[in-house]
């Protein structure tokens, strides 16, 4: 059976890839890496595609911890913003977060309608990768843009996802998704620091949400999934998830 992976970006492409693919939700800076980091601490995470479906979801739960930001911006009534880092340090983990984002959490939610989705970002490239090589034939790996740009790291974590299929026999879809993998194959673990969302990162003052991503790369032998709105730690193919790995990062 042919193989096929494809890289595309922004919540609305998820359409295109409904039905036969294995979609994996990439948004580095920052939704993805806060839902992984909380999920990855035992913390159960629910992402919302908007500020009335995060504060229904919040309803639903118990004491839940309110994550997120809209344009940049914590909503009132939240506990943090978007930030894995501020979220790594907590210790409840027994509230459930519910987290929002300006693009990232809207892709995680069009994701869900897929045959299959998952998260990854910096922290579990490899792990994703390998189980999606063993599991589906064809996988879109979709960036969540900001501000209608594909940006740098969402394009670098996409292409080591794709770029790892391929070494396990998957064909790139199509031009775009070669030249991505071949942009960023053999690039520095920070080649993508010089973006806007360092950038926007620096200027709103949170660059230890920077400097957490930049420390946490490629440490979980872990994959996520979504399923029925949350994210949920998979079992992994042909071995254990390594619980060591999974506390706090």
């Amino acid at each position: 059976m042919d193989k096929i992976v494809v890289i595309d970006c922004f919540p609305e492409s998820v359409c295109r890839y409904r039905q036969g693919y294995a979609v994996v939700a990439v948004d580095v800076v920052r939704a993805t890496t806060t839902a992984i980091t909380a999920a990855a601490s035992g913390r159960r995470c629910f992402p919302a595609a908007s500020l009335d479906e995060a504060c229904a979801l919040a309803a639903r739960l118990k004491d839940p911890l309110l994550v997120g930001e809209l344009g940049g911006i914590m909503p009132a009534g939240f506990d943090i913003n978007n930030s894995p880092a501020a979220l790594a340090k907590r210790s409840d983990i027994d509230r459930p977060a519910v987290l929002l984002s300006s693009s990232g959490t809207r892709l995680c939610c069009a994701a869900t309608q897929c045959d299959a989705a998952f998260l990854a970002c910096l922290r579990n490239y490899t792990s994703t990768a390998k189980h999606l090589a063993q599991t589906f034939s064809k996988v879109a790996v979709i960036g969540a843009g900001t501000r209608d740009e594909f940006r740098e790291e969402d394009q670098m974590c996409c292409a080591w996802v794709a770029g790892a299929l391929t070494h396990c026999g998957f064909r790139p879809k199509d031009e775009a998704t070669t030249n991505i993998i071949k942009r960023w194959r053999g690039a520095r673990r920070d080649a993508w620091v010089g973006g806007n969302s360092t950038a926007y990162l620096r200027r709103s003052g949170q660059l230890e949400d920077l400097e957490f991503i930049l420390d946490h790369i490629d440490d979980l032998s872990a994959v996520f999934s979504l399923r029925a709105g949350e994210v949920v730690l998979e079992p992994m193919i042909g071995g254990r998830q390594r619980e060591k790995e999974l506390a706090h990062g």
